[in-house]
């Protein structure tokens, strides 16, 4: 269903800044992930954990077969029994490196620890990106910052779907190479997969 309802966003939208804006916004995610190959760490704020952007990533990176895309989810709170994947504390954005890139959903403000963090990894070399509500300081931390107005059209979450929808289609309009799926092959795979049962939890 999500691959129908960017479409729709995005026909819905057509004529305002967004699709653009978004466009742009996953342009520089993929622009940063892509050449280095560092890694891409992905975190919220200790009130939200971007749980559905880390899923629809993970789609992305594997239907449009940029590996590089896929993300690490950094969590504010792990527990003893989490998996592995989702086992990765704040601890990792001070080990941010040059190569690395943050991206950082924010749609409330962000506490002062995590703010120190993202600077330390930005000091480090590493790329900070942020899909964010208004905050001034996260907006000046980061290389690229896209703000969401709380408005009944558009909130944050369907940013990030036209966000991660456009960050795993390729620029160029050439047929997809193989092993890649193209945008007709995903509705048709998404339209067989509306009859399945839903997937478990990422």
């Amino acid at each position: 269903m999500d691959a129908v309802r960017v479409a729709l966003l995005r026909e819905v939208l057509a004529g305002t800044e967004w699709p653009g804006a978004t466009r742009r916004f996953a342009g520089a995610l993929r622009g940063s992930v892509v050449p280095h190959g560092g890694g891409l760490l992905l975190v919220g704020t200790s009130a939200y954990e971007p749980w559905h952007l880390a899923a629809h990533l993970v789609d992305e990176a594997a239907w449009s077969g940029t590996p590089e895309l896929r993300p690490t989810l950094v969590r504010h709170r792990v527990g003893p029994g989490d998996p592995a994947h989702l086992s990765v504390g704040l601890g990792r954005i001070e080990a941010a490196r040059r190569g690395e890139t943050l991206l950082v959903v924010a749609p409330d403000d962000p506490c002062g620890g995590l703010l120190e963090r993202i600077h330390d990894a930005r000091r480090a070399g590493a790329t900070v990106l942020a899909l964010e509500s208004g905050d001034r300081d996260l907006n000046r931390l980061a290389h690229e910052a896209l703000t969401v107005p709380d408005e009944p059209e558009l909130d944050l979450d369907t940013v990030q779907h036209l966000v991660s929808a456009a960050a795993g289609e390729n620029s160029l309009p050439a047929p997809a190479p193989r092993g890649r799926r193209s945008f007709r092959d995903r509705l048709s795979r998404l339209a067989d997969q509306l009859t399945e049962p839903p997937p478990a939890r990422w």
